[in-house]
């Protein structure tokens, strides 16, 4: 399969504004990652913000400002910006730093993600990893890819594992489990697979698109978290859902698989 794009398929035009977006992205985080002088806050939630998160943001929102005054945008720092009425439904969903706690750590696994939503379905989708030289991307009906760029980019595909005993889980933290009650059956979950790593924020979600995992949970997300993940998972092959097995961004939670095994995770998760 070809890693470039039809000229005339749907969204391409949106995918491309996406890599553009994260090239910008990039170039300023990863100016900003491990720097001395990082500038880093408590929002009222108590998460760390930084320098970085609002001047990936506000460049983002600069360029579609430019490119795309119709639509409207939803960042994690700066809210909603809505465009003026009948401009129609389309949403760029932008978080400018996922995994804020790991830059400032110095951790290099972070990523800027950025979609497109349609209504309220995510229809594209980017995530772009510069610390770890990788980025991945989707678009309905385009496939999933991944690779440092476009022209070095390869198709990506969920795994054909169908047993949980042979599964790769994988999650971010213990403690939204506890918090919603479901922390034994969590870790009765983490105990029934092959192998259980903590990778967190967005990794663990590119690594169910590759087929190197096969399952990723979290309790407790907002839609700036899932939106670019959802085309990018289900793209490969896989599904996507909250605990409630609604395939919904809005959800609050999330429950990625390979698809093969995602009956029998919603039936544990939810005893």
């Amino acid at each position: 399969m070809s890693a470039t794009f039809p000229a005339m398929a749907r969204y391409a035009d949106d995918l491309s504004l996406a890599h553009v977006l994260a090239d910008t992205a990039d170039s300023i985080s990863t100016a900003r990652f491990r720097a001395q002088d990082l500038h880093v806050e408590s929002k009222p939630d108590l998460t760390p913000v930084t320098d970085a998160d609002q001047a990936v943001e506000r460049a983002i929102r600069a360029t579609l400002a430019r490119t795309r005054p119709r639509d409207g945008v939803l960042g994690e720092e700066y809210g909603t910006t809505t465009p003026a009425a009948g401009s129609g439904t389309r949403q760029w969903v932008i978080d400018p730093i996922d995994g804020t706690k790991n830059f400032v750590r110095g951790v290099p696994i972070w990523a800027t993600l950025i979609a497109l939503m349609e209504g309220d379905q995510p229809v594209v989708g980017l995530v772009s990893a510069p610390a770890l030289g990788r980025r991945w991307w989707a678009a309905t009906g385009h496939g999933a890819y991944a690779g440092r760029h476009t022209a070095a980019a390869t198709p990506i595909n969920v795994s054909g594992v169908r047993r949980l005993a042979d599964a790769s889980v994988c999650y971010s933290s213990l403690d939204g489990w506890t918090e919603n009650g479901r922390l034994p059956a969590m870790l009765d979950l983490l105990q029934g697979g092959w192998r259980s790593r903590a990778y967190g924020d967005f990794y663990g979600y590119m690594l169910v698109a590759e087929g190197a995992v096969d399952v990723m949970v979290e309790p407790e997300l907002s839609l700036w978290d899932l939106a670019a993940l959802i085309p990018i998972v289900t793209e490969a092959g896989g599904t996507f859902t909250d605990l409630a097995g609604r395939p919904d961004p809005a959800g609050g939670s999330a429950v990625a698989s390979n698809g093969l095994l995602h009956e029998d995770l919603l039936r544990r998760l939810n005893p």
